[in-house]
C-alpha cells in the first residue's frame, strides 16, 4: 500500500507528467531527453526518479511515440498545438488526468533533461501546500525558481486552457502570480539539484556531477 506524504493528500492522489514536449533547439534539435549520460538516457533519469513519488504517470511529448516503446508509459502529446512552452504540457497534464485519472486532485510536472531531481520533490510541494495553505508550489534552489517542478491542482485546468489560448499567457511564472505559490527551497551542495541540460556543454558537466556524486555515495 502507498504510504500517504502528509496530511490527506496521498501519492495515489497525484499524477506526473514528465515534460518532454519541447524542440530543443539548444541541443541542435531532436529529442533531448533520449540522449544518453553514464549509459542511460536523461528520460530514464527522470522516470526512474518520478515514478516511486506519484500514481499514475506519463510522458508529454509531440514525437513519435515509436521512439518511446521501451519506456511503458503512456506517451501523450500536446493538447494546444504550436510549441507553446511548458504552460501546454502542464495543461496536457491537467487534462490527461481529468480523462484518465479521476482518482488525481492533483498532478506534478518534472523536466526530461533533469538528472538529478530530489527524490523527495513530491513531498516537499505537498507540505508546503498543506502548511502554506498554497494553491500550487514549485521548487527553488540557488536563487531562482524553477517553475517545472511543481504541484498543480487539476481542477483549474478551465482556468489554463483559457489563459493559453485566449491571453497569450506562454510564461508560467505569468500565470501563477494569479495564484499563491508555495515554494520548496533546496540547497546547493555539490551540485544543484534541478540542474538540466539544455547544451552540449552542459552534458559535459552533468558527467562530472555524475561521477563526483558517484565516488561520494561509494565512500
Amino acid at each position: 500500500m502507498h504510504q500517504s506524504f502528509v496530511g490527506m493528500l496521498d501519492r495515489n492522489e497525484i499524477c506526473g507528467v514528465v515534460l518532454a514536449g519541447g524542440q530543443s533547439r539548444r541541443m541542435g534539435g531532436g529529442d533531448k531527453c533520449l540522449t544518453t549520460l553514464a549509459g542511460k538516457t536523461l528520460l530514464r533519469y527522470s522516470l526512474d526518479i518520478v515514478s516511486p513519488q506519484v500514481g499514475p504517470l506519463f510522458i508529454n511529448s509531440n514525437s513519435d511515440p515509436e521512439l518511446f516503446l521501451e519506456y511503458d508509459y503512456p506517451i501523450v502529446a500536446d493538447v494546444v498545438s504550436g510549441f507553446v512552452g511548458p504552460l501546454a504540457g502542464v495543461l496536457t497534464g491537467m487534462e490527461w488526468a481529468l480523462a484518465n485519472a479521476p482518482e488525481c486532485s492533483w498532478i506534478a510536472s518534472f523536466a526530461s533533461d533533469a538528472p538529478f531531481i530530489p527524490n523527495d520533490l513530491v513531498k516537499r510541494l505537498v507540505m508546503k501546500i498543506e502548511n502554506d495553505g498554497a494553491d500550487m508550489a514549485c521548487a527553488y534552489s540557488d536563487g531562482r525558481y524553477h517553475p517545472v517542478f511543481a504541484l498543480w491542482p487539476v481542477h483549474l485546468a478551465p482556468s489554463l486552457r483559457k489563459a493559453i489560448l485566449e491571453s497569450g499567457v506562454r510564461k508560467v511564472d505569468s500565470w501563477t502570480t494569479c495564484y499563491r505559490l508555495g515554494v520548496a527551497e533546496y540547497p546547493v551542495g555539490r551540485l544543484d539539484p534541478f540542474f538540466n541540460i539544455n547544451l552540449p556543454e552542459d552534458l559535459k558537466t552533468a558527467e562530472l556531477l555524475h561521477n563526483q556524486s558517484g565516488r561520494a555515495s561509494r565512500k
